[in-house]
């Protein structure tokens, strides 16, 4: 049995039709204790089509009408999946400031001046380790410059994208900044997510792989999340088994939960 999702998407994503409740009712079908709604704002992002902004007030109040709907059959924690970019940390510091959340996930959308990962502007002209390097080279930025989230999304998901033949991310070839990454994380208080959109995407695996969920463990990392991306429900919990068979491999004996961002251990293995 699984204990809860933590990154889930639905109608108050503009990449995702799911009302919110199809969301909460399928985690209550496969037995899940927990589920986060972390819907997406990304300030300023590239493309017209995706705004990835959504009103708190409304979003709030769904939120509040699921937990009384459902109370006493599933945990509904209000998170947020917040884009990082520098040039709207004003924008992202106000937003966290005046409005409540139980728990948010940081994560690298938007690259160098603007570029979206989904399209292949940012990889022109670049090698694969190239295009790869910056992307890690952004995210260990924002880890050490910026605070406001509990743990940050699919760390390594840059092998998404890019029209490379081959997907595999030789993290030898990164491993100092990654390591950076997860020292400045660990030293933060700050953790991981096991996203397991990773498995529909192709790469032949979560997000991250194994070899970087044992690294973080063996320098210290506690904090740590499991969650599908999905934006359907029949994404909810996908290949869980598969990633709570990695955390227990990598070391960990839990998984974390939050509330009011505060982080807390539940044991599972």
């Amino acid at each position: 049995m699984f204990f809860a999702d933590y990154h889930t998407h639905s109608d108050f994503s503009s990449d995702s039709d799911t009302p919110m409740e199809e969301n909460i009712k399928k985690a209550i079908s496969i037995g899940l204790k927990e589920i986060a709604a972390t819907d997406h704002i990304d300030f300023d992002y590239p493309d017209p089509d995706y705004p990835f902004l959504f009103d708190y007030e409304p979003y709030s109040k769904e939120i509040e009408r699921l937990r009384n709907k459902y109370k006493g059959q599933i945990k509904i924690l209000k998170g947020v999946e917040i884009g990082i970019q520098p040039h709207v940390m004003n924008q992202i510091t106000d937003l966290v400031s005046k409005n409540r959340y139980d728990f948010i996930i940081g994560s690298t959308h938007v690259v160098q001046d603007g570029y979206d990962l989904c399209v292949h502007d940012f990889f022109d002209g670049k090698t694969q380790n190239e295009a790869y390097g910056q992307y890690f080279d952004e995210v260990l930025h924002n880890v050490e410059n910026y605070d406001f989230f509990n743990v940050y999304g699919h760390i390594d998901f840059i092998n998404r994208y890019g029209d490379y033949q081959n997907k595999v991310i030789d993290y030898k070839l990164f491993m100092p900044t990654i390591t950076k990454i997860f020292k400045t994380l660990i030293e933060k208080s700050k953790g991981i997510e096991v996203n397991t959109s990773g498995y529909r995407y192709g790469v032949g695996g979560p997000h991250p792989q194994f070899e970087l969920i044992k690294l973080y463990h063996d320098l210290g990392g506690k904090i740590i999340t499991v969650g599908s991306d999905t934006h359907t429900p029949e994404q909810m919990a996908y290949k869980f088994d598969e990633a709570y068979k990695m955390i227990k491999e990598a070391g960990f004996d839990s998984i974390t939960a939050f509330e009011n961002k505060e982080p807390r251990q539940i044991k599972l293995f």
